[in-house]
């Protein structure tokens, strides 16, 4: 009877794992890489559209990337979201396309890096723990309503309790590989 509850919590909690994952990618972690920029929103004739959308993105050396639109008149759009976001680099714009040198990171930018590593961590563990209390409120209604026992709702919490357990430790090995590929020189 109980279950259900921890089918319904396991793919909210998949979810925000892979939600963490999608924004440690767009971390400048020392090379160059296309994930950095790709979902980038751009203001693009008023609509906020994925840089994918609006450019090919290659990565011509270790240390560069460069964007080339499919349309001419989004070069601007694109610069500006560029100079906007929190990458930290200004774009080269020579008319037909737009370069980013990325610097060599320092000690002080990798430091930076992981506090924003762990403030994104700390978030999906926050949104983590507001789903299980979400389904444990839920658990504890069904329970007042007389429509599971109170030896169901414990045992429905403590397989909440390990989910969220297992959840968290996978949050810990996301930043943990995100900090070795952030701090390798």
């Amino acid at each position: 009877m109980v279950s259900p509850f921890v089918k319904n919590l396991e793919p909210k909690f998949k979810a925000a794992i892979e939600h963490l994952e999608n924004e440690l990618k767009s971390l400048h972690s020392g090379r160059a890489n296309s994930t950095l920029v790709e979902n980038l929103p751009v203001a693009y004739y008023g609509t906020q559209t994925p840089l994918n959308q609006l450019a090919s993105i290659s990565v011509p050396s270790p240390s560069t990337i460069q964007i080339q639109p499919w349309d001419g008149n989004s070069l601007g759009d694109i610069e500006v979201a560029i100079r906007n976001s929190d990458l930290g680099v200004s774009p080269t714009n020579d008319g037909r396309t737009i370069r980013i040198s990325l610097p060599p990171m320092t000690e002080e930018r990798r430091r930076e890096l992981m506090k924003i590593v762990k403030t994104r961590a700390e978030e999906t563990n926050i949104s983590l723990r507001g789903r299980r209390g979400e389904i444990w409120d839920e658990i504890q209604q069904q329970e007042r309503e007389g429509k599971i026992t109170e030896d169901d709702k414990f045992s429905a919490k403590k397989e909440i309790d390990k989910l969220a357990h297992e959840y968290e430790e996978k949050i810990n090995q996301v930043v943990a590989t995100k900090e070795r590929e952030i701090m390798s020189v």
